[in-house]
């Protein structure tokens, strides 16, 4: 296509305002051309960040002026089916982040509605995927230079979590990514998950039982665990290990200014989600702008990918009440092939 691609994106909250920012000042070959939020002031404050930005209240709106030419949607999870609607039916290419809806059933109406199309038209936000030091791991496993991958380790903690996080978050919020990108690096799917809790952190807050252990056996064989810390007080940390036949790999590490003083060491670790994957969320929208104007509108995770975490999110929030919980097995559409 010629000109920069005109994207409106849905929901200026924290996750919408980081990418006006990041479309207005480190996106080559689009511009931000509306932004939509039912609240007007909010939406006002964040178009401010993209000058001569278009402001709606509603995404049907922006649609039908005419000022778009894709969609990213940064709303939160229970309302992603109601934009993603109207974007297909326009036939808009969307970047739409995780999760594409909040269960499987939507999911499934997303991807009917989208095969409806002559190809795929939904890219799904699973930032991981576009994080280097992930790639590097996936390369590493595709290799087979450190011999067959039999084990991987995760760990995902968070300083603290607002008000709004609740028990079933944990799994469809947090270990989703995990749900996501392992699979991804190990070339295979999840067959079950389990979720082990161990001694309560009493500074969770009372509605939260965690740290969480959540266990998940893949097709391959692969086991994986990974820990969940909504509670962890020191920092954001994500970090993965992976275990071969020949050796071991890790990523996640803290990195940058290391310091020797008054006897002790310290290198400074993430505050939260937005430093840690910053470069990688600047990859995927950077990547997804360049398929839209090659036309080939998807460059990553895709609806089906959404639809089969929705699958294994379901399965894990079973598994937050006991027991081993089998992950329902889907074949996958030609269409998405």
């Amino acid at each position: 296509m010629g000109g920069d691609l005109r994207v409106g994106v849905v929901g200026a909250g924290i996750m919408g305002a980081d990418h006006i920012a990041r479309i207005a000042k480190r996106t080559s070959g689009a511009v931000v051309s509306a932004v939509v939020d039912s609240d007007q002031g909010r939406a006002t404050a964040a178009a401010a960040q993209a000058p001569g930005t278009a402001v709606f209240a509603r995404v049907e709106d922006a649609i039908e002026s005419g000022a778009v030419d894709a969609v990213l949607i940064a709303v939160p999870g229970q309302f992603h089916e109601p934009v993603l609607v109207p974007a297909l039916e326009a036939r808009l290419p969307v970047l739409c982040e995780k999760p594409l809806t909040p269960d499987s059933t939507s999911a499934m109406r997303v991807l009917e509605l989208e095969q409806k199309l002559d190809r795929p038209h939904i890219q799904v936000g699973f930032m991981r995927r576009f994080d280097a030091e992930y790639s590097a791991l996936r390369d590493l496993v595709a290799s087979q230079d450190a011999g067959a991958l039999l084990m991987v380790r995760g760990v995902h903690r968070n300083p603290s979590v607002p008000e709004s996080y609740m028990q079933s978050m944990m799994i469809t919020d947090s270990v989703v990514h995990e749900i996501d990108v392992v699979p991804w690096i190990a070339g295979s799917t999840i067959k079950t998950i389990e979720v082990k809790y161990p001694r309560r952190n009493s500074l969770a807050p009372e509605r939260l039982r965690e740290p969480i252990l959540v266990i998940m056996e893949l097709e391959n064989g692969v086991l994986v665990d990974v820990e969940l810390s909504a509670s962890a007080q020191f920092g954001y940390q994500v970090a993965t290990e992976a275990v071969f036949e020949r050796g071991i790999a890790r990523i996640g590490q803290p990195a940058g200014l290391q310091q020797w003083r008054a006897g002790s060491f310290t290198v400074r670790d993430h505050d939260s989600y937005t430093t840690r994957f910053a470069a990688a969320y600047d990859t995927q929208v950077q990547r997804w702008v360049d398929a839209v104007r090659n036309g080939s509108l998807v460059d990553g995770p895709n609806a089906w990918d959404g639809y089969v975490v929705a699958l294994a999110c379901e399965a894990g929030v079973r598994a937050l009440d006991g027991g081993v919980i089998p992950v329902e097995a889907a074949i996958r559409p030609d269409f998405y092939a």
